[in-house]
């Protein structure tokens, strides 16, 4: 039997996304065999407490906190290195990730799966769909648009996750200075209050919590203070949390009493959301002018203006009869 040139084309893609849809499985799957070992291997380690640490095994800045130091050795990474990798997954991308909490290769290399397998899924469906309601000229339109949809919409959801986490660590800036400037004032160094405060405190520093336990990990290894909290001061782009990093960086290299420079950095930074709090109430009020004109002023004419309304037209009723 012979197809068509719509037809091949439709069997094309239709198979090119199954193959896409394939090889995804294949590396979830193998990506939840690595993990559950991971874990095995981990909750043996964590019983066996007389084990001598290996010091010497390289620790990567951006491991993620109680993953596998070798869990993704077999996953194809080449791609992420090669010219369509780096084409498909940009710098841009990379940083977005990172600053979405997953800061791992395996979450870019998933990633780009996720955006090959929609760019040419979604497609796909729109043309099996619409093939029958609309024209060829319409149909090419609307499978460029859903490519662009389709390759552009991980990178949208990226970048929500990452706004939601940067509203999350501006709330949860004033509590990390309240307790740092409690543990300092017990008597406790500024190693010993991150710890604490990545180890005690992440289930209310869900954000800051997770970037100090990178960090930690990354001085405990042997690097500067400086050094281990660069992530933290510029991955997300906060002036107060760069502000915040300099300062301990400060105390870090040159000593000396924390407390009362943390208590006026606390102090600013509360002034600083107060007037923020202010300039958005203020324009809160000007949006709400405008929907109580839409709303409130019909029903407001309609109660006052109703009854005379009536009467004049009982009284012109009247006059015509």
């Amino acid at each position: 039997m012979s197809f068509t040139p719509n037809q091949l084309a439709t069997i094309s893609l239709v198979l090119l996304a199954l193959g896409l849809m394939i090889a995804a499985g294949a590396l979830i799957a193998m990506e939840l065999r690595r993990s559950r070992s991971g874990q095995v291997i981990g909750r043996a380690l964590r019983r066996d407490t007389t084990t001598q640490i290996n010091l010497t095994t390289p620790l990567e800045a951006d491991a993620e906190p109680g993953a596998p130091l070798h869990a993704d050795i077999e996953l194809p990474f080449h791609w992420l290195d090669s010219r369509i990798g780096r084409a498909l997954v940009a710098d841009e991308d990379r940083r977005l990730i990172d600053r979405c909490g997953f800061a791992s290769k395996r979450a870019q290399l998933i990633f780009l799966v996720t955006r090959l397998l929609l760019a040419f899924l979604l497609p796909v469906i729109i043309y099996v769909v619409c093939q029958i309601y609309l024209t060829e000229r319409s149909i090419f339109v609307a499978l460029v648009a859903a490519f662009v949809i389709g390759f552009m919409a991980p990178k949208w959801v990226l970048g929500r996750i990452a706004a939601g986490r940067r509203e999350r660590i501006a709330r949860e800036l004033p509590l990390f200075i309240d307790l740092l400037k409690l543990l300092q004032g017990v008597g406790l160094s500024l190693d010993q209050s991150l710890q604490i405060m990545a180890d005690d405190f992440s289930h209310v520093l869900r954000v800051l919590g997770y970037e100090l336990t990178l960090a930690n990990r990354q001085y405990s290894q042997g690097r500067t203070r400086e050094h281990s909290l660069h992530r933290l001061a510029t991955l997300h782009g906060s002036e107060d949390l760069r502000g915040l990093v300099s300062l301990l960086v400060q105390v870090d290299r040159h000593g000396g009493a924390v407390q009362e420079p943390l208590r006026i950095f606390g102090e600013r930074l509360r002034e600083r959301r107060r007037s923020e709090m202010k300039e958005r109430i203020g324009k809160i009020t000007v949006k709400m002018t405008a929907v109580m004109v839409v709303t409130l002023l019909p029903a407001l004419v309609i109660v006052t203006a109703g009854p005379g309304f009536i009467a004049i037209f009982r009284a012109l009723g009247a006059t015509a009869q």
